[in-house]
């Protein structure tokens, strides 16, 4: 009998370490969304002992931010909705609909009305390597936070888990807030492994899981 297999996909986390190991800036929905299928399906391949049976792919994300803000260090106006990164973000979106057996868990961007200093000028305006009158509008990005991700993450894996819905979560996440519902799901007796997409992840995290595994090519260095 076939082990059922589900998928759960951290969409942020996929989208920041999908760019850093393909070293590309703007990515293209199409192909963005078949590697993510391929990555996907690539999970169902175990050990030869076992088979695995696709349940579901669940991909979280939230809709892009569409609103006009004012950057503060260039005084321009910038419409969100016409940048490259809405436009992306919308039909990457779309092509994942039309892949099967995917399902998406929108959450909400909040809009926090401020514009910080990106971390890397930050560290260089302390360090005096860079002083105010230096920064451009490049340094600064607005202020967005992701809401309910997490907590539709958590749900999902808790009723799958205590439904006997699946055998197995693999879940595609960097982020250490999954262990309150990884523990549950091994206490129902769930086979959980992490993919951090060859992402390191720290030690004590190793305990609330039951394996590790990478399935997009590795970085080269």
């Amino acid at each position: 009998m076939k082990k059922r297999t589900a998928i759960l996909v951290d969409g942020g986390f996929f989208l920041k370490r999908y760019r850093s190991i393909n070293r590309v800036k703007n990515l293209d929905p199409v192909r963005t969304a078949n590697d993510l299928w391929e990555m996907c399906l690539k999970h169902l391949t175990q050990a030869k002992s076992e088979t695995f049976d696709l349940y579901r792919i669940f991909y979280y994300d939230c809709l892009p931010y569409d609103k006009k803000q004012h950057n503060p260090v260039s005084g321009k106006s910038i419409d969100f909705s016409k940048t490259d990164q809405y436009k992306f973000q919308l039909d990457f979106l779309e092509e994942l609909k039309k892949k099967r057996k995917i399902a998406l868990r929108l959450g909400v961007l909040e809009d926090r009305r401020r514009w910080i200093i990106r971390p890397s000028i930050t560290k260089e305006l302390l360090t005096k390597k860079l002083i105010i009158e230096d920064l451009t509008e490049d340094d600064v990005q607005f202020d967005l936070s992701q809401k309910r991700v997490d907590i539709k993450i958590g749900l999902d894996i808790a009723s799958m888990s205590l439904k006997h819905q699946v055998d197995q979560i693999i879940l595609v996440s960097g982020d250490s807030d999954f262990i309150p519902a990884s523990k549950l799901a091994r206490r129902e007796g769930i086979d959980f492994i992490l993919d951090p997409m060859w992402n390191p992840i720290k030690p004590h995290l190793f305990e609330h899981i039951d394996g590790m595994v990478s399935k997009i090519k590795r970085p080269t260095t």
